[in-house]
C-alpha cells in the first residue's frame, strides 16, 4: 500500500480544473481577437442596425422577459414582401436578436422582411422557456407581419446553431399540437419552408461533443431541463415518433451546414435529414464544402458579393422567375472587411 500524500492547508487544483480553465481562457482570448479583426464590419453592421429606418426594433411579441423581435424591411415595400421568421444562435446562453443585424441586412436588400425574435436565455430560461418563446413569435409574425408590408402567405421559418434547434423544436412541438387537436395561435401550414443553419437535432449525441468544446456537462443539462428530457427537445427523435398526420403538416425543409463546422458537425443534419425522408417529410441538404461554423453566417456576407447561403435561401423564396428577376437587380453587397482579416479571423475562430 502506498504511503499517504502528505496533506496541505491548501488543495491542489486537479489536472482536470487546470485544464478545463486554460480551454476557457484560450478561448475567451480568441474570442476577442475574432472580435477585433472583424470589428470595422461589425461598426459598419451596428451602425445600419441602430440608425438606418429599415429596421424597427424591439417590437413586443409577448409578456416574458425578452419577447422582443427587430424587422428588416426592404426599400421596396409597396407590395408585400416575403417573410423571413430568424432565431438567432448564441449556444442557449448568449443569444440576441441583434446577432441576426447581417443576415436581416442582406435578405432585406433582396425584398424579403426577416423578423429577428429574441427569447430568455439561459439562466433566466431554459429550454422549455426558449421554445415558448420562440413560438410566441413565429406567432406574432404569422398574425400580425401584413400590418408591417409583409407577405402573410409567404412566410419561411428560419433559425441560426441554438437557434436552428430551438426553431425545428417549436415547429415539431406544433405539428404534433396541431395534428391531435390542441388549440394552437399558429398553423404549421403558414409556415412554406424551414431553414436550419449549422443546427443539432439530436442532443443526446451532442452532449459529450459540446462538453469537449467547453460546454460544460452539467451547464448543458441544466438548460436541456435534464437527461430524461434531451429525447422531447432532440427534434430528430420526435420526427422517429411522430404519427404521419404529424409528418403531413411539415414544410419543405432546408438543413444546410459547412462540411469544416467543428462546433456542430454537419453530420448532425446529414443524420436529420435522412431521418425526416425516412418518414416521408420533404427535406433536402445542402453541404457548403469547406466552410466552419461561422463562415456562413458571418464571413461571408461580411466578404460582400453573392455568397452561397443567401443565394440558395432567395432561390427558394423567389422561385417564382417574374419576382426573382425583380430582387435579382439589387445591387451587390460590398465588402465589409479587408480579405486578410477574414482569413485570420476564420483561422482563429473559438467556434
Amino acid at each position: 500500500m502506498p504511503p499517504p500524500r502528505p496533506t496541505s492547508s491548501r488543495a491542489s487544483p486537479s489536472p482536470c480544473s487546470s485544464t478545463s480553465g486554460y480551454r476557457w481562457m484560450r478561448q475567451l482570448l480568441a474570442l476577442a481577437v475574432y472580435a477585433i479583426l472583424l470589428m470595422p464590419g461589425f461598426l459598419q453592421v451596428g451602425y445600419y442596425y441602430f440608425f438606418s429606418s429599415q429596421v424597427r426594433r424591439s417590437i413586443v411579441y409577448g409578456e416574458q422577459p425578452r419577447n422582443r423581435l427587430d424587422l428588416y424591411i426592404p426599400k421596396d415595400n409597396r407590395r408585400p414582401c416575403p417573410v423571413v421568421a430568424f432565431v438567432t444562435g448564441g449556444a442557449w446562453i448568449i443569444g440576441y436578436k441583434a446577432w441576426g443585424a447581417l443576415l436581416g441586412r442582406r435578405l432585406a436588400e433582396r425584398g424579403i422582411i426577416v423578423a429577428c425574435i429574441d427569447y430568455r436565455n439561459f439562466p433566466q430560461g431554459t429550454i422549455s422557456d426558449m421554445v415558448s418563446d420562440a413560438s410566441q413569435g413565429i406567432s406574432f409574425v404569422c398574425n400580425n407581419i401584413a400590418s408591417y408590408g409583409g407577405d402573410p402567405n409567404q412566410i419561411y421559418l428560419m433559425g441560426q446553431s441554438a437557434g436552428a434547434h430551438i426553431s425545428a423544436c417549436a415547429l415539431m412541438e406544433q405539428a404534433v399540437k396541431e395534428s391531435s387537436g390542441q388549440p394552437i395561435s399558429w398553423s404549421v401550414t403558414q409556415i412554406k419552408a424551414y431553414f436550419g443553419l449549422s443546427g443539432g437535432y439530436n442532443i443526446h449525441n451532442l452532449v459529450d461533443h459540446f462538453h469537449q468544446r467547453g460546454l460544460n456537462r452539467s451547464i448543458f443539462l441544466s438548460i436541456m431541463e435534464g437527461e430524461e428530457a434531451l429525447s422531447r427537445y432532440s427534434p430528430e427523435i420526435v420526427v422517429k415518433e411522430s404519427s404521419t398526420r404529424t409528418i403531413a403538416l411539415l414544410p419543405r425543409i432546408f438543413l444546410m451546414h459547412g462540411t469544416d463546422d467543428y462546433s456542430i458537425p454537419s453530420s448532425a443534419s446529414r443524420t436529420f435529414v435522412d431521418v425526416l425522408q425516412q418518414v416521408g417529410a420533404q427535406a433536402t441538404l445542402l453541404l457548403y464544402e469547406g466552410k466552419t461554423h461561422t463562415d456562413i453566417f458571418i464571413q461571408d456576407p461580411l466578404r460582400g458579393g453573392r455568397d452561397p447561403l443567401v443565394e440558395d435561401v432567395f432561390s427558394v423564396i423567389y422561385a417564382d422567375d417574374a419576382t426573382r428577376q425583380n430582387a435579382a437587380s439589387a445591387p451587390t453587397p460590398r465588402r465589409l472587411v479587408f480579405e486578410w482579416q477574414l482569413q485570420l479571423a476564420r483561422w482563429i475562430s473559438p467556434f
